[in-house]
């Protein structure tokens, strides 16, 4: 290896692979340059800031314990020590996943995705309806207060605002229209 100490502090060290060492005058500061293209920079907070120069994508870990993933396409994923994740999609969407298992989605338009742990799903629409999904069924909810569902085996049931209900078979046939 090859060490230098320039004029302003900075020592640069030279490994015989190519990779290349900088240390900053006051010692806060290290920057390494691998021979892959890889830079792994070590900041005066002791945060690290590593570029994987194959993937494009930067790696950043925090003294606190988050650590922030920078990728070409501009998604960024963000990982906190309490194991929630936030994934910002280059379309805007941003996925919350929590450590117990629930999931939030929030996409550009106003929608809005809550997975429960148990696989239940409520999907909110910028337009006011609500969609619930389970294994026994998925109902939909409209503003005016009309409900309609469809339980797993293929009835339908749908209770209109005004009051009226109207109930279908599996095949689609009306068994009860009560107004």
């Amino acid at each position: 290896k090859v060490e230098e100490v320039l004029t302003d502090g900075r020592r640069i060290i030279t490994f015989r692979n190519g990779t290349k060492k900088e240390i900053s005058a006051d010692k806060r500061m290290t920057t390494i340059s691998f021979f892959n293209g890889d830079v792994k920079k070590i900041m005066p907070d002791q945060s690290v800031i590593y570029y994987y120069a194959d993937a494009q994508t930067t790696h950043t870990a925090y003294p606190d314990g988050l650590e922030v993933l920078q990728f070409p396409n501009n998604q960024i994923e963000k990982h906190y020590p309490d194991g929630t994740q936030e994934i910002v999609f280059p379309d805007h969407t941003v996925k919350c996943l929590y450590s117990d298992g629930f999931k939030e989605t929030f996409f550009p338009d106003g929608t809005v995705v809550k997975v429960e742990k148990n696989g239940n799903k409520i999907v909110v629409f910028s337009n006011g309806q609500k969609e619930i999904h389970t294994v026994q069924f998925k109902r939909r909810e409209y503003p005016d207060g009309t409900v309609k569902t469809v339980y797993c085996n293929g009835r339908q049931e749908t209770k209109y605002s005004t009051g009226r209900v109207r109930i279908k078979d599996e095949e689609g046939n009306i068994i009860l229209d009560k107004k």
